[in-house]
């Protein structure tokens, strides 16, 4: 890793542990957290309490975060809606509250959901709802990760790593 880079993560995870986010570091590496993040409000995510599971590649910021919910969410797609050079802080205050705001059902990575959003709007935000007082209690937040991986409710809701590699573009 360049030290220029090494700068950057410390730089940006110093600013994350230092905000208002609660964040914590997997074996006190900077590269890799997990940070508390809270549904918006006015959104059917309101009130609902997620656990996101945080990798900054060794190329950052010029490789993308690699984001995961640890505990489940019901939402149509990842929007790529960030630039590599997006900080942490970024993410949890920009990225993700438009992100729950604004879901794109015409490109979904859960078909399930973006067909419900597309045909019946009222059932995606009552199964929304479900999700969050199910899912995404403070409670569940804190569980999340710490069970058994047999358990399908601990499966990891992966968002990948969004990069530029993409030849679309879309945001």
């Amino acid at each position: 890793m360049h030290s220029s880079s090494k700068r950057r993560i410390e730089t940006d995870v110093m600013k994350m542990l230092m905000s208002d986010h609660e964040v914590s570091l997997v074996n006190d590496n900077m590269q890799e957290f997990y940070v508390r993040f809270h549904g918006p409000t006015e959104t059917p995510f309101a009130g609902g309490v997620w656990k996101i599971h945080v990798e900054l590649p060794d190329q950052y910021p010029y490789k993308s975060p690699s984001i995961g919910f640890m505990n489940k969410i019901f939402h149509p797609n990842i929007d790529e809606l960030y630039t590599p050079s997006l900080a942490p802080c970024s993410i949890h205050e920009t990225f993700l509250p438009q992100l729950l705001r604004y879901p794109n059902p015409n490109d979904p990575l859960n078909g399930e959901a973006a067909a419900l959003l597309m045909r019946h709007p009222k059932e995606y935000e009552a199964k929304v709802k479900d999700y969050v007082q199910r899912f995404a209690t403070k409670e569940a937040a804190d569980l999340a990760g710490d069970t058994n991986e047999d358990d399908e409710d601990a499966e990891m809701s992966d968002m990948g790593s969004i990069t530029d590699d993409d030849d679309d573009g879309a945001a």
